[in-house]
């Protein structure tokens, strides 16, 4: 069975009824989620040996990750034990016009004060195949930001494939910390979820030409990336309109060989929840590389994994391989209830 490591903090997310603001909210949804934990929970629903490696406190709240993380198959051998408070988030969640809003409460987590003194990389990563990481993890402090680069470095060394989402939180940091950390990372990197806006404030690529199409303009900036990091094989992102908050649009995009491959377009409405739809494709994307598919069928399978999500509360997909594949066999590229 394929291994897969996924490294990054869970927290708590406290999330509004709908039509609710967080100021005036007296009664609060309560799950567990966060994006390289929603990334091993659907890799794991898909049938391989997934393991999540971060660090939680020593109380309840500590212990109902752990519940979250078994229940839905993923193994918790390296999940660290101790420090003061699991990170918390609280979501305004969105109606109509007015877009979903984020408010963290994460500061001296027990991740955020973890030390490389207290893992083991090169035993995590024995045999592993992938090992997933974001940029939200980069964010939180200098000291995980070394402890990152130690990882895929020994990651690389064991010949282990590395997935980097750049997972950008204007929230979190700035667009020059942000950039200076990720471009530490790339070079030992190879398999890339990022988008046109990654490309232009995070790398500093020229924008593409007014008159190009979507499709034109993104193979044009992943060229780009491939100049300034050829060892990055494979890149994936998704195009994304906004009806309103209930209503989108989805097309996934995977750039491999130097060629761009298309889903169709997934017309989602209502959306239920939209939190962890990027964790559900980046997924659908490791899952097909794992199995070596076409990149038509990889694309495919990743975009109806994230719109599928988007029907379902809570960050993390829980959908089997052979659910998203009969919604792909039904092809109406239409989800709603």
């Amino acid at each position: 069975m394929k291994k897969v490591v996924t490294f990054g903090e869970i927290m708590l997310r406290l999330s509004t009824n709908q039509g609710e603001r967080l100021s005036s909210a007296n009664t609060l949804h309560m799950h567990y989620g966060g994006g390289e934990a929603n990334v091993a929970i659907a890799l794991a629903g898909y049938g391989y040996n997934t393991y999540f490696v971060s660090k939680v406190p020593d109380n309840p709240l500590g212990k109902g990750v752990c519940r979250h993380l078994h229940g839905n198959g993923v193994s918790t051998d390296f999940l660290l034990s101790g420090g003061q408070r699991l990170g918390t988030y609280y979501l305004e969640t969105g109606s109509g016009e007015r877009s979903p809003h984020v408010t963290y409460d994460r500061k001296y987590s027990s991740f955020s004060e973890i030390t490389g003194d207290e893992l083991n990389f090169e035993a995590i990563l024995k045999d592993a195949d992938i090992f997933h990481i974001s940029g939200i993890t980069l964010a939180l402090s200098e000291s995980l930001r070394e402890l990152v680069l130690q990882a895929v470095q020994t990651a690389k060394r064991l010949g282990v494939q590395v997935s980097f989402d750049f997972n950008y939180r204007a929230t979190l940091w700035s667009q020059e910390e942000a950039a200076a950390a990720i471009k530490s990372i790339l070079p030992h990197v190879d398999i890339c979820s990022c988008g046109e806006l990654d490309a232009i404030y995070l790398l500093s690529i020229p924008k593409a030409r007014s008159e190009w199409d979507n499709q034109e303009r993104l193979v044009y900036y992943y060229e780009k990336i491939n100049e300034m990091y050829p060892n990055i094989a494979v890149m994936a992102s998704t195009f994304r309109t906004v009806h309103s908050a209930s209503h989108n649009e989805l097309q996934g995009n995977l750039y491999l060989d130097g060629k761009l491959y298309q889903s169709k377009v997934h017309d989602i409405k209502p959306i239920v929840d939209r939190v962890g739809g990027g964790d559900a494709f980046a997924s659908g994307i490791l899952c097909g590389l794992l199995e070596d598919q076409a990149p038509a069928e990889i694309v495919a399978f990743a975009t109806a994994a994230s719109a599928l999500k988007h029907t379902i509360y809570g960050d993390c997909s829980q959908f089997t391989k052979k659910e998203i594949t009969r919604f792909i066999e039904a092809g109406s590229g239409r989800i709603s209830r």
